[in-house]
């Protein structure tokens, strides 16, 4: 790991131990609307989940995911950078029979998530996280260590090439034949190369934090370099059913374009 990207990590800590209760409370046991209606149902039919198997869940947030996997029946190993974020997700509890175990370890340090346990793993997961890592390449090198003969590596991100650094949202009013039709639009300007940038990832959060943008073959690239084939992928947009005409600017109104990607990696020979 560079010393640049050393410095980003640290600095990304702190900003989520800063906010750490507020999106806890943002979240809340479900999560929000992209959590329950793209992400969840994304993860959850890739990662075909097997009561019994042993997961490991990185960069766990509040707990979302793990929870989850544990109610179904999983042993939950879940793991984040955060001191902050950990303390929120213990809080929570869980409602599976077996008590999830959560610890502190940096999703960029291979050998930190390896010492969990070599080719002892069912699954690895890792949501809405890696655009959050100033290096993925740890996190797959580890995941290929740490998973048995046949196992996966489940994740989910912002779509590379909609939802990243620079979307810009358009939304045009037209009278066609005597009808007002309004029309949604992306503008994406950058795509291939983006410096990381801090956003602001929910309304009134305490600070930014960094995003890093990857393109897709980046993005898989280093997973296919760390010796994992790729055999799932879900593009998620919500249900065109569902489109808010009060919020023409909101990624519920934009159901043709998908603002989450979820993968499932496996070892490869």
């Amino acid at each position: 790991m560079t010393q640049d990207s050393r410095k980003l990590n640290e600095e990304g800590r702190r900003m989520w131990d800063t906010k750490a209760a507020f999106w806890d409370e943002l979240m809340g046991e479900e999560g929000n609307r992209f959590h329950r209606e793209l992400i969840g149902p994304a993860v959850e039919a890739l990662l075909n989940l097997k009561a019994g198997e042993l997961v490991l869940d990185v960069a766990c947030g509040s707990g979302m995911l793990a929870r989850r996997m544990a109610a179904l029946g999983a042993e939950v190993i879940a793991v984040d950078f955060s001191a902050g974020m950990l303390k929120q997700a213990q809080e929570r509890g869980q409602s599976g029979e077996t008590p999830i175990r959560y610890q502190q370890a940096d999703a960029t340090d291979e050998e930190a998530l390896a010492a969990f346990g070599e080719g002892m793993f069912d699954a690895v997961t890792c949501t809405m996280a890696l655009m959050d890592m100033p290096e993925i390449g740890p996190l797959y090198r580890a995941a290929r260590r740490l998973l048995k003969p046949g196992g996966r590596l489940v994740f989910a991100t912002m779509h590379p090439a909609f939802n990243s650094n620079n979307p810009v949202f358009t939304a045009e009013q037209a009278d066609v034949d005597g009808e007002l039709v309004l029309t949604n639009a992306l503008k994406i300007s950058h795509y291939m190369e983006m410096p990381p940038v801090k956003g602001v990832g929910a309304k009134n959060e305490p600070s930014p934090h960094y995003y890093y943008h990857r393109p897709l073959h980046e993005l898989l690239g280093e997973a296919f370099a760390a010796g994992l084939v790729l055999d799932g992928l879900i593009e998620a947009a919500f249900d065109p059913e569902k489109v808010d005409p009060n919020r023409p600017l909101s990624w519920y109104s934009f159901p043709q374009i998908p603002p989450v990607m979820a993968g499932r990696f496996r070892v490869g020979g």
